[in-house]
């Protein structure tokens, strides 16, 4: 396996990517040496870190140099990431859907001792939880998914600081904490499509959760020339109708629940070949987020589903909906689920990383040690897709075992 991997690294110039990144080690093992162990131990079934150094490189890069290197303040992650998500991608078919998805995970982490963790809220369990919250933006494509890019993100609840100041406020980790205690996630997002777009990578379609179905998102979308595709929150954002009456036009702004109530509760149509009902309702919406900015209106799509949320129902509730906003108003209900099932692919690289590739499992106190997890994790994951291109493999599953 370990030859596999080797002629891998080669193939792609990881030598070369490195020294663009600005990864530099002036004494020792040779950065790319290090690198290339980092990325490797957790395919060797070891349990740390540690225990890999001790019997799977028997001494010749010892545990210190390892975690050394993960605890740099200077090195770019990022960048190292950037450069081999896109040879991934380039390897990818041009031809078929190409979309933008965006999605948040969080790492559960504990202990006093540990900086940069808070207090977050967890949908799957459905209450808060200690620890760390990344932020990550991916392509999915009919061939396949790419994580292109990660950020963690330091909620105000319970946050723990640093334990020892950075040794340059000015280094790549700095920044990057700076960033995730101030910025919000849709702004983090923002940057990070930009920086995806910079770096030549297209899509078409920007994919994304009720989480941040938000203006900050639909705006993000005019500026970057995608169709939005997103799943919007029951909340008290108002949509405008226009609506003929005695002749006259006349507008409404109705929240979601008002509008369901107006002009979908007894209006649901049947999807061919889909055991679900729809409804579609054109509308306009104002992108401005307060009264102090000048007006943006914007025709968009909700399209309103519902469908029985337990197999065990004969008839969904009159509660079991969700609705979708989508940015082309051609696109039919079908185009538009299908569009978001694309968003799943994230899903799955999620669990993938967490389980298999070591998705914040370093064990180390060091700020910088978290962020270079995160690209870490999705460094292997890029590795694994590159692996399956040239191996013909069927799977990422496949190509890891």
């Amino acid at each position: 396996m370990d030859n596999l991997f080797a002629s891998l690294w080669k193939r792609i110039g990881m030598k070369t990517l490195l020294s663009r990144a600005g990864f530099k080690k002036r004494s020792g093992t040779a950065i790319d040496e290090v690198v290339y162990a980092l990325s490797l131990w957790l395919w060797l079934k070891k349990a740390s870190i540690g225990l890999f150094a001790r019997e799977g490189l028997q001494g010749s890069i010892g545990k210190d140099v390892l975690y050394d290197t993960m605890n740099r303040e200077d090195l770019n992650w990022r960048k190292c990431h950037e450069q081999i998500a896109a040879k991934a991608v380039r390897g990818l078919k041009v031809s078929g859907k190409r979309a933008f998805v965006v999605d948040d995970t969080i790492g559960r982490r504990f202990g006093k001792k540990m900086p940069g963790i808070s207090s977050h809220f967890d949908h799957t369990s459905g209450r808060h939880v200690m620890g760390q919250q990344v932020v990550t933006l991916g392509l999915s494509c009919e061939e396949g998914f790419v994580p292109l890019d990660s950020e963690l993100f330091i909620s105000q609840s319970k946050a723990q600081g640093l334990h020892q100041p950075f040794r340059d406020g000015r280094s790549t980790v700095a920044k990057r904490y700076r960033v995730a205690q101030q910025q919000t996630k849709p702004e983090m997002v923002k940057a990070m499509v930009h920086r995806a777009l910079r770096a030549n990578i297209m899509a078409d379609y920007l994919l994304a959760d009720a989480w941040i179905g938000s203006k900050t998102m639909i705006r993000l979308s005019h500026e970057a020339s995608l169709t939005a595709v997103l799943r919007m929150k029951k909340n008290k954002m108002k949509y405008r109708v226009t609506e003929c009456h005695q002749g006259t036009l006349k507008n409404l702004d109705l929240d979601i629940k008002a509008l369901y109530q107006h002009a979908v509760r007894k209006a649901w149509q049947r999807i061919p070949g889909q055991p679900c009902q729809s409804k579609i309702v054109d509308v306009t919406l104002n992108l401005a987020e307060n009264d102090k900015m000048p007006e943006q209106w914007a025709h968009v799509r909700l399209l309103f589903v519902r469908g029985s949320v337990d197999t065990n129902k004969a008839k969904a509730g009159k509660h079991d909906w969700a609705v979708f906003l989508c940015t082309d108003t051609a696109l039919s209900a079908m185009e538009i689920l299908e569009l978001y099932a694309m968003r799943w692919a994230i899903e799955v690289y999620f669990k993938e990383s967490k389980q298999h590739l070591g998705f914040l499992k370093e064990q180390s106190n060091h700020y910088a040690a978290y962020v270079a997890s995160i690209h870490l994790a999705a460094i292997r994951f890029c590795l694994l897709v590159i692996g399956k291109q040239m191996q013909g493999a069927s799977t990422i599953a496949q190509m890891r075992q």
